[in-house]
């Protein structure tokens, strides 16, 4: 089964067009399995222009990961984020509640049925957060609004593991036109390798 998108939906009674799991944020755990390697990916930098979207047609959600970068001591991804639809959704303070976080997540293999299995029986690994927004996110991104900018922080990543981008939770200030979810966590279809 091929894999367009991936949503972790909080709202019950969410219906999607692509592949769709309710979950809650406290399933996103620390108990992930043990990374491929326990060397730190060294410094690198990769242009990944990745872009998804979320949502049907015409009142879509898109996700924009143009590059990331691991340095000495942390990481940054340069991201995007739009809202092409309706319904305005509530971004906040991703540092002020720890079910908000933009970050990253480590797999040991870039697989979507990885993916998919770890989010159905609750073992998704812990969420690399982000600990700096330049610029800041918008508390709220209005229809047709978007986002640019870069997320960073500090920590080594492993050597060896599949990187995916998570941007959430983006909770809709009204009820979302049908296909939507009022509460939406994106993990990336994308993966990128970190090299040694």
């Amino acid at each position: 089964m091929s894999r367009t998108s991936l949503v972790v939906l909080v709202a019950l009674g969410a219906a999607l067009a692509g592949f769709a799991i309710t979950s809650t944020a406290n399933r996103i755990r620390d108990d992930d399995a043990p990374p491929p390697s326990s060397e730190p990916a060294g410094p690198q930098s990769a242009e990944l222009g990745w872009h998804e979207t979320y949502g049907p047609s015409g009142e879509q959600i898109v996700f924009v990961v143009e590059s990331l970068e691991v340095v000495n001591g942390g990481w940054r991804a340069r991201l995007g984020l739009e809202n092409g639809t309706s319904v305005a959704y509530e971004v906040g303070d991703p540092r002020a509640t720890l079910d908000r976080s933009f970050g990253l997540m480590l797999f040991s293999s870039g697989e979507d049925d990885d993916l998919e299995s770890r989010n159905a029986s609750g073992t998704l690994p812990a969420i690399r957060s982000a600990t700096t927004y330049q610029p800041s996110l918008p508390q709220i991104l209005e229809p047709g609004a978007s986002w640019e900018g870069t997320i960073s922080a500090s920590g080594a990543l492993s050597a060896g593991s599949w990187v995916r981008v998570v941007f959430g939770a983006l909770v809709a200030v009204a009820k979302p036109p049908e296909g939507l979810g009022e509460r939406v966590v994106w993990i990336t279809d994308h993966a990128y390798k970190l090299k040694r």
